[in-house]
């Protein structure tokens, strides 16, 4: 799958990782709904890193569709409430 970091590049990501993504993206989705802005923060800095370290960054000059588009680093819970579906930001 093809991911998006908003305001970085694109990252390739086998599906089997999105397991380990997924445990992050629900613990995300508990702080936001429990209004906890440091969990929140430390939990989507961890999920961005542990997608940089799980995929392969495509040169910046691919033209890939993004199957799944990550919010920024410095996104504020108001910007990642509005990204989210029901399964979270990682589908699944």
């Amino acid at each position: 799958m093809i991911v998006r970091i908003m305001g970085e590049g694109q990252l390739k990501l086998a599906d089997s990782h999105f397991i380990e993504l997924n445990k992050l993206d629900d613990e995300l989705l508990e702080e936001m709904e429990s209004g906890d802005e440091s969990g929140f923060r430390r939990t989507l800095h961890a999920l961005l890193d542990k997608v940089r370290e799980l995929g392969d960054p495509l040169p910046d000059d691919a033209l890939e569709p993004s199957e799944l588009i990550l919010p920024a680093p410095d996104a504020t819970l108001d910007e990642v409430r509005q990204m989210l579906s029901d399964d979270g930001l990682i589908p699944g």
